[in-house]
This record gives C-alpha cells, sequence and structure tokens, in this order.
C-alpha cells in the first residue's frame, strides 16, 4: 500500500527530527547552520542526504562505510544563484533550458538555471520495499518559457543502490521549448580504482576543446595532448598528478550499443561503484576526472540527452531536444554501490 506524507518547511529545524521510521528506512528533517533545509533518508546499507528545497540536491551519500560523494571545499550546502555557489554535492541536476559549460555563444549560468532552483510541494512516499522523496518547480517568465520539473529520489530496502528521476512538461499552450538535462553525479575519487561498462572502451572519446572555467598547464597540455595522440582511455585511476585540470571523455549514440548499459568503478578493496541508465532517454555520457588537494572526483559516468559543451552546441549537433507545447519527457537514473 502507498502513504504520502506531505512536507512543510515548518519541519525543518536546526536539530534534527525523526519524521518516520519503519522496519526498513528512517527519515530526519534537519536545517544546515546556513539556512539550507535538509532530509536524513537511511535504511540497513547507508543514507543519502537530500536538500528538497533546493533542487533536490543529494547532498551526500554513504552506504556499507564508503562515501560516494567527491572531496570538495564546502562544509555544508550554501545557498546560491547557481551550482557554483554550493558545489559540494553527490548530485544535482544540470539543465534544463542549458545545460553543461556555456560555450562562447551562449549566455547562461555553468550548468544552466535548475540546479538551486526554489523548489515545492516536497513529499515523502512509503510503497512497500521503496521509499520515494520528491519535490516540483515550476520555470516561468514573462515572453519566455513554462515548465514543471518533479524530481525524486528513489531508496530501496536493504540496497545500496538508488533511483534518481525527473520529469520535464513543457506547459506552454503554443510554443516549443529546449531541453537539456544531465544527471550530475559526483562520485568520490578512489586511488587505483578501475574504470568499466558495458560498452566498449572505444565508445569515449577525449574532450578537444578546452572550456573557459579550465587553466591549463604546460604539464596538463602535454598529457592532454598524449592522450589525443595514442587515443588512450583512462581505465584506473593510477596517476591524480596528471588529472589537475580536468580529464573529460564524451560518448555519442549510446543506442547503437544496447537500450540498457551500465557503468562502474571497482574500488580496491572489491566494492563497486554503479549506474545504470536507458540510452533511448540518455544517448550521451560523460567521464570527468579531477584531482587536487582541494576537490577529487571522479564522474565515471555522468548520463545526459547531449554532451555538456553548451546550448549552442547541442543546437548545432543534433542533439537539443525540443519538447512540444504540453510534452513530457522523464528520465530515470539506478546509481549507487552494488549490493553484495
Amino acid at each position: 500500500m502507498e502513504n504520502t506524507i506531505f512536507l512543510t518547511p515548518n519541519l525543518f529545524k536546526t536539530e534534527s527530527f525523526k519524521i518516520f521510521e519503519s522496519n526498513a528506512f528512517s527519515v530526519e528533517t534537519g536545517r544546515y547552520p546556513s539556512g539550507v533545509a535538509v532530509l536524513k533518508v537511511s535504511n540497513s546499507r547507508g543514507y543519502l542526504k537530500i536538500l528538497p528545497y533546493m533542487g533536490m540536491i543529494i547532498w551526500d551519500a554513504f552506504f556499507d562505510g564508503e562515501t560516494l560523494k567527491m572531496k570538495d571545499m564546502f562544509s555544508q550546502p550554501l545557498p546560491g544563484e547557481g551550482i557554483a555557489d554550493t558545489y559540494g554535492c553527490f548530485q544535482f541536476s544540470s539543465g534544463l533550458l542549458a545545460n553543461g559549460t556555456p560555450g562562447p555563444e551562449d549566455d547562461y549560468q555553468l550548468h544552466g538555471e535548475f540546479p538551486t532552483s526554489s523548489m515545492t510541494d516536497a513529499y515523502l512516499t512509503i510503497d512497500g520495499d521503496s521509499l520515494t522523496i520528491g519535490s516540483q518547480y515550476e520555470y516561468v517568465k514573462g515572453f519566455g518559457h513554462h515548465y514543471l520539473a518533479q524530481p525524486s529520489v528513489v531508496m530501496h530496502k536493504n540496497s545500496g543502490l538508488f533511483d534518481i528521476k525527473m520529469a520535464v512538461t513543457n506547459l506552454s499552450k503554443y510554443q516549443e521549448m529546449p531541453l537539456q538535462y544531465m544527471c550530475h553525479m559526483n562520485y568520490a575519487y578512489q586511488d587505483q580504482a578501475k574504470l568499466s561498462q558495458s560498452v566498449p572502451d572505444e565508445a569515449f572519446k577525449l574532450r578537444q576543446s578546452i572550456p573557459g572555467h579550465v587553466h591549463p598547464t604546460s604539464e596538463w597540455l602535454a598529457y592532454n595532448q598524449q592522450l589525443k595522440d595514442s587515443g588512450e582511455i583512462i581505465t584506473q585511476l593510477n596517476d591524480p598528478d596528471k588529472y589537475d585540470p580536468e580529464i573529460v571523455y564524451f560518448t555519442d549514440n549510446l543506442t547503437q550499443y544496447a537500450k540498457e548499459v551500465t557503468f562502474k568503478m571497482t574500488l580496491k578493496n572489491g566494492k563497486q561503484f554503479m549506474t545504470k541508465i536507458n540510452t533511448t532517454e540518455f544517448p550521451i555520457v560523460t567521464r570527468w576526472i579531477l584531482h587536487n588537494p582541494d576537490q577529487q572526483v571522479a564522474a565515471f559516468a555522468l548520463p545526459g540527452t547531449s554532451r555538456p559543451e553548451g546550448f549552442h552546441a547541442a543546437q548545432k549537433a543534433g542533439t537539443l531536444i525540443m519538447l512540444k507545447p504540453q510534452e513530457k519527457r522523464q528520465f530515470s537514473v539506478t546509481t549507487g554501490l552494488v549490493n553484495e
């Protein structure tokens, strides 16, 4: 039987408060010193910390003694107009009118308008062996676009895997709207971890451009050129000094391989981080590796509708989605720590 609890900001205080408990799950409300509301959703394997009123960001993820979240400079989520103001989370939604790094012709902020948006109508749904946290955001501009975004996160009983979902509806009665979406998961860098996937290594191609936020050193330029010349795909995280600034790979048209594909990062202790997607929803995956004293991330699979190289780049590549009036698109990613 499905049961829903509707949440209100008044439930979120500085001191944590348990609002639900069963033999499978517990849910606590809280509020960081910064004022950002947080839900800690736990099962027997670990927990997620979700920001239901700030982009439905998954701030933290921890299962079986392993932190899934990147090393970052933020001790807590901070209110801000864009994701760069609080870049310390495990997962955020990049987009939705444009996503990724703006190109020379683009005029939007890094990763788009949605990541830190002010959400409403947060809820908690318990249905058998699963628990769902969701909220929504209505974007509307006079003489502009009008959409409804409905992100949610599903946790499962006794599982280190969880589902990240997004539904986007074009609410306009007459005009199309562009849609670019990336499920941006910032997995922890794990020394000596091995990267693998159910598609050939050759599906990944090294990024050829250098975006504006990347400030290359001579050593990095030489290493990047070496990767270009050799066609080498990094399959083991064994040379961290060369991953600053970032190393980025892209795939294209994953539908040519299979309807469903998986990507894994296997740790030295044998545990595996995993991401599974439907390629009709996400035909493109980005791999992002960065290692320096401040930030360490091995985003081994960032599923997207396009490459994160900007709006105009997607438009030119033919990967920009145009939602018809009243049209709805839904996306789902399964990710986390593989069940043992």
